[in-house]
């Protein structure tokens, strides 16, 4: 039974005054359990206790962390209906979501836990000594990378569970060695409860110290702000606004000590559709974007908001057929009338501004906190000179820019803002001869597409999400896949160390049996 307080540890509290209840967009109506959110005395002991964990936690094997990471997995799938039934009414998503989305987060817990239990991810690096090396000797320099401490990590409206609670920065920080404290997204508070239970279930039956994970309940963004001000705290992730991310960005900065804010934030993720397709396959195409753009009501940060191609029939053509497809569409729920509100306000003001045409828009009757879906269109001209046509309206909506040329097309796509994705739609030998327009696209997006939609993420190792700023704010990281680890360690070198108070994955007679740059060879030998 969901209970409404804070995780501390691996205790429950409900010490501050201010309470406030989730909301069911699909019935229009609060939910009733009560949440306290947390007092800054409750917060300061989160941190003082992930503090002390981070202690013990980063010196255990991968396997024991494995095991935790296990454990949460097979914890979260314990929680039965309870968790589907509260993630739907929170979030008006349906049944079938919830289970995916479910089975994402089983399945990025358990591919770190692979990860970690073959401890060749902390990429062991070894110079041996040459004391008779003229004229100067060199020294035995060692290099691994270690976790850097306590992350703050920030629950995401638009998933509930797979960028939340025991999401992809969850549990790529437990991975890495990182206690975490979920500040608990107000808009599914019960979810993030239930699963908060399932982790400190898996850290009690796997002997993890108290601290390694605490939830923090928050209407607003005063628990954030004080977390990431907290000296104790060394790295956030976050997954939201442009708004939000570069707020805490900039708060994490200005600390006496900055720490890296990995943040995922706006995008609209440009298509670009070339006449070769539009000829062949434009209805095909059509019906796919109009699939794409209102898929779980444009709740995706990789929604196509941004469809690019040249002016002329073709693109006369495409637009009628994308206009009668998407109309077909029933829509759907969004996740809360906040959010709800900023879409109807952002589709006001871009429908409004000089030289944008309605293309399709939904005219029927929906009920409450559903989106109507609709495309504008404008020409390049009119884009290239309008920024603020360049924003992400967060929903069930899409620009068409008609370029008139393909000059025109690569000066749009060079000035665009960064981008998780990037996609083009082409016949191979269109394609071939457009590397210019290729070379842009490249320069401002973090995954490039051809012939595809940008919805849906696959979770592996080769897969990269993130992207230039503001898509995120450092491109170098992942947030989804085996590397997104990577964010929350840092190398540490040792210098003519004794061996046997080396770590294990730098010691001679290598105890881990991994693999190990040794002397500028990969190996798995001993020294």
């Amino acid at each position: 039974m969901i209970h409404g307080k804070n995780y501390i540890g691996h205790s429950t509290s409900a010490q501050g005054s201010k309470t406030y209840q989730t909301f069911n967009p699909l019935l229009n109506r609060e939910n009733e359990t009560l949440f306290h959110e947390a007092s800054e005395e409750e917060i300061n002991n989160a941190v003082s206790l992930s503090k002390a964990a981070f202690n013990t936690y980063k010196e255990l094997s991968g396997s024991r962390k494995a095991s935790f990471l296990e454990a949460i997995a097979d914890e979260i799938m314990e929680l039965g209906d309870e968790l589907i039934q509260t993630y739907c009414s929170e979030s008006g998503l349906p049944e079938g979501r919830a289970m995916g989305e479910r089975g994402r987060t089983i399945g990025q817990l358990r591919s770190f836990a692979h990860l970690i239990k073959e401890e060749s991810w902390v990429d062991a690096s070894i110079d041996t000594a040459q004391p008779d090396r003229a004229p100067i000797p060199k020294a035995d320099i060692r290099k691994m990378l270690v976790p850097l401490g306590p992350v703050v990590v920030f629950g995401a409206s638009n998933f509930p569970l797979a960028y939340s609670t025991a999401g992809g920065d969850t549990a790529s920080a437990l991975a890495a060695g990182c206690p975490v404290i979920v500040k608990s997204h107000p808009m599914h508070a019960g979810t993030g409860e239930l699963v908060a239970s399932a982790i400190i279930s898996a850290a009690k039956k796997t002997g993890m110290p108290d601290g390694v994970f605490s939830n923090l309940n928050s209407s607003g963004i005063e628990v954030g702000q004080s977390l990431v001000k907290h000296p104790d705290v060394k790295g956030v992730g976050f997954t939201g606004s442009i708004r939000g991310g570069r707020a805490l960005y900039d708060l994490a900065a200005s600390r006496e000590e900055p720490i890296p804010v990995f943040a995922e934030m706006g995008s609209i993720n440009p298509v670009i559709i070339l006449p070769s397709a539009m000829n062949k396959d434009g209805a095909e195409w059509a019906a796919t974007y109009a699939g794409s753009i209102t898929l779980g009501s444009g709740q995706f940060c990789t929604n196509p908001g941004l469809l690019l191609g040249l002016d002329g029939d073709e693109m006369e053509h495409f637009v009628a057929q994308l206009s009668e497809e998407i109309i077909k569409k029933e829509p759907s729920c969004m996740l809360h009338p906040n959010i709800i509100g900023a879409y109807e306000k952002n589709k006001a003001m871009a429908t409004a501004q000089a030289g944008t045409d309605v293309a399709a828009s939904y005219s029927e009757e929906v009920p409450p906190n559903f989106a109507r879906q609709t495309v504008l269109t404008v020409n390049g001209k009119t884009f290239l000179e309008n920024n603020s046509l360049h924003h992400e309206v967060f929903g069930p909506f899409s620009l068409v820019v008609k370029a008139k040329d393909m000059t025109e097309l690569v000066e749009i796509i060079s000035g665009l803002e960064g981008q998780l994705t990037g996609t083009i739609i082409a016949e191979e030998e269109e394609l071939s001869n457009n590397p210019t327009l290729v070379g842009a696209l490249q320069n401002r997006v973090g995954r490039l597409i051809y012939n595809g939609v940008p919805t849906g993420v696959e979770v592996c190792p080769s897969m990269h999400h993130g992207g230039p700023y503001p898509s995120s704010t450092d491109s170098r990281f992942t947030a989804v896949g085996i590397h997104a680890i990577k964010r929350w360690v840092r190398p540490v070198s040792y210098q003519n160390w004794p061996n046997n108070l080396l770590p294990n994955a730098l010691k001679d007679e290598n105890p881990l049996k991994i693999s190990r740059l040794v002397n500028q060879e990969q190996t798995k030998d001993e020294l």
